[in-house]
């Protein structure tokens, strides 16, 4: 796997509930279907808001902003794309947000400067 990847989750104690991955290291392909996995997992066991807390991933290569994608549809619903977030992430460092801007995945998926931010909009 690239530069020491893993996720840590928790379940927040906000209304809705959302589960927290803290991803750290690279997200690229080698990384990719852990994070499916693990987003899986959390979905059949009934989590249905997610947040990414990027502060800790060091590269994000095309694989990863895959993975991401995917993810974002397995919470999402196909007639609320584009209409409900249940999908967010959070403390992006600037190279990391800066591609993200760029490729488009802001559009549809949110970033927050902190994960307070972050689990607070999961509320509006």
């Amino acid at each position: 796997m690239g530069s020491g990847f893993s996720i840590r989750s928790e379940q927040s104690q906000s209304a809705p509930s959302v589960m927290v991955f803290h991803i750290k290291g690279w997200l690229d392909a080698q990384s990719e279907e852990q994070l499916l996995g693990e987003a899986r997992e959390a979905y059949n066991n009934g989590a249905r808001c997610l947040l990414l807390d990027l502060e800790e991933v060091d590269t994000l290569t095309s694989a990863g902003m895959r993975a991401i994608q995917k993810v974002y549809k397995m919470y999402t619903p196909e007639d609320e794309r584009f209409k409900v977030a249940r999908v967010k992430m959070c403390n992006a460092p600037p190279q990391i947000y800066h591609v993200l801007g760029i490729t488009g995945f802001l559009q549809n998926i949110p970033n927050y400067e902190s994960t307070q931010a972050a689990l607070e909009s999961f509320a509006e």
